[in-house]
């Protein structure tokens, strides 16, 4: 049988461009002779819709591009994901489903039954669990028609209490077919092929997986749709962060080699396209952003570029008294190698100005933090000035060492309408560097070479306020990543008074977290949507 993968770029609620991308698709795959076409997981809505499922008219419009994609299946069997309303009055009211249509009508509606409900995704929240297993046929075939986290209960500790594919596997279907929204960390690629391996080899048939590839907001889907054969080899792998139409034949594979792709070429093709799909999706072309002379301003520069074109980025240096001119002359050089026109407003003015308004309160107390964080707050204003006159989208800079320990300062440096390394530490930002300078140099080396500062009194280093990156960021990668507690990470070798202080530090700023910007996430755990913790909790502060 000769299949199509529609591996495409969705967008979250827009069902004329979604629905239309759908029938064309499925005018392409019929010309190609394919008898059965699969798009992704809840494709018609993009994911995850979120609580836009709880308007009866959104699942209303779903209804209808079911009906508009149902009127293209005369001579080609369609699978696609969307909601489905539950018909009984118990439980939730829809389920997640993967539509079976063919020869003009809906033959079945197959409902996910593991629902996830861990970092970015709370489908429980939304969707009853599907209990009726059931396979569809095609041609004489049976096939176990299966929805992402549906095949991810084959692991040692298994998160739900049964599998859907021991219920399937009793009718002898000829192979899987599982349609996905998985979203993309550097390592979850190596993950997925895993899981979908090991249910091959558990039930000794192929399997053929479709992925989400695109940007919603934070979740950036990598696509990488795979297929294997009964003895668990490889036979397709698709491609990561583009849009394809893959072609299979279940008769004819053969294997082939997994894809090897570093983990930081991965990083940064994730977010050009969380950056390119955030502009686009929301109607956005142009960008702004503050260079301080700094990693981190340099980086977000280069990766802005890169997506949406360097006519389109419009830097802004905002030099104060404590600015080094190093700076300055580091960030028109870097503007000069991305052949971008940079421009430069002095604050000093502004911040004396503050300062004489603020004297007769302040009185003879003397300079602290509080001038410091004055300083980033007219930056921010300024920014934003520019941004609301002409239009362009202020990119936040901070990155997770930066926004885990709260140095930053809420209004002025941690403003923007997106956070582009929001989910990068502080050293993966200098790897992400030498993987962009790999050929030339792009970002200046001294950039990369002088000692981190925010410049924001006389001879200030980001290692006056922070412990060294390299300690600190391995000690958050333990608590936040890989969720271990302080008494585990002492127990680890970390320096007990560095990791009291540490973590105290995290959870004292989880309000400034509350207010930035998106996160675009690149790893297992993000600040964001994905995270939960309490403001005022008093653990560990």
């Amino acid at each position: 049988m000769r299949i199509a993968l529609a591996q495409l770029n969705f967008h979250v609620g827009n069902f004329e461009n979604n629905t239309t991308k759908i029938i064309e698709a499925i005018k392409q795959a019929e010309k190609s002779g394919a008898a059965l076409i699969v798009f992704p997981e809840l494709a018609i809505t993009a994911y995850p819709p979120l609580d836009f499922l709880e308007f009866d008219d959104f699942i209303n419009r779903c209804y209808n591009s079911i009906e508009k994609i149902a009127a293209h299946s005369q001579n080609i069997a369609v699978i696609v994901g969307c909601p489905s309303r539950n018909a009984v009055p118990e439980g939730k009211s829809l389920f997640n489903s993967a539509w079976f249509i063919h020869q003009g009508k809906v033959q079945s509606v197959i409902h996910k039954a593991l629902l996830p409900t861990y970092d970015v995704f709370d489908e429980y929240r939304y969707f009853e669990s599907g209990r009726i297993f059931q396979c569809i046929e095609l041609n004489g075939e049976k096939i176990a028609l299966t929805i992402c986290e549906d095949l991810w209960n084959v692991e040692d500790d298994p998160l739900y209490i049964h599998s859907p594919m021991e219920e399937l596997i009793k009718e002898k279907p000829s192979f899987i077919i599982n349609i996905a929204a998985s979203p993309f960390d550097y390592k979850h690629a190596h993950q997925r092929k895993a899981i979908l391996q090991r249910n091959v080899n558990q039930y000794k048939i192929p399997l053929l997986y479709v992925n989400h590839v695109g940007a919603q907001t934070e979740i950036i889907f990598d696509g990488g749709s795979l297929a294997y054969d009964a003895k668990g080899r490889l036979v397709h792998e698709g491609p990561y962060f583009k849009e394809e139409i893959i072609y299979l034949n279940t008769a004819n594979t053969s294997p082939v080699d997994e894809k090897q792709t570093e983990k930081y070429e991965l990083i940064y093709q994730a977010l050009l396209m969380g950056i390119r799909d955030y502009f686009s999706k929301m109607g956005f072309k142009k960008a702004i952003l503050g260079l301080s002379g700094g990693v981190d301003s340099a980086i977000v520069t280069v990766l802005a570029a890169d997506a949406l074109g360097a006519e389109n980025i419009l830097p802004v240096m905002l030099p104060s008294a404590f600015s080094s001119g190093h700076s300055i002359s580091d960030s028109e050089q870097l503007c000069q190698n991305l052949n971008i026109k940079v421009d430069k407003m002095e604050i000093n003015p502004l911040y004396e100005t503050f300062l004489k308004t603020l004297k007769p309160l302040f009185g003879d107390k003397p300079f602290d933090v509080t001038e410091e964080n004055i300083q980033a707050r007219i930056r921010g204003t300024l920014l934003m000035a520019l941004s609301n006159k002409f239009g362009p989208i202020l990119l936040n800079t901070s990155n997770k060492s930066e926004l885990a320990v709260g140095y930053g300062t809420l209004y002025g440096d941690m403003c923007g309408g997106l956070s582009v390394i929001g989910d990068l530490y502080k050293t993966e930002v200098y790897e992400l560097c030498n993987y962009i300078n790999r050929d030339k140099e792009i970002i200046p080396e001294n950039i990369l070479s002088k000692a981190p500062s925010a410049e924001l009194r006389p001879g200030q280093k980001d290692s006056d306020s922070l412990p060294p990156y390299d300690i600190l960021d391995k000690i958050l990668f333990e608590y936040i990543e890989l969720r271990k507690g302080p008494r585990e990470i002492i127990k680890g070798g970390h320096d007990e008074t560095m990791v009291n202080r540490i973590l105290s530090m995290v959870n004292r700023n989880e309000y400034k977290r509350k207010q930035l910007s998106p996160v675009l996430r690149i790893s297992s755990k993000a600040f964001g949507l994905g995270r939960r913790m309490p403001i005022v909790g008093k653990y560990l502060s």
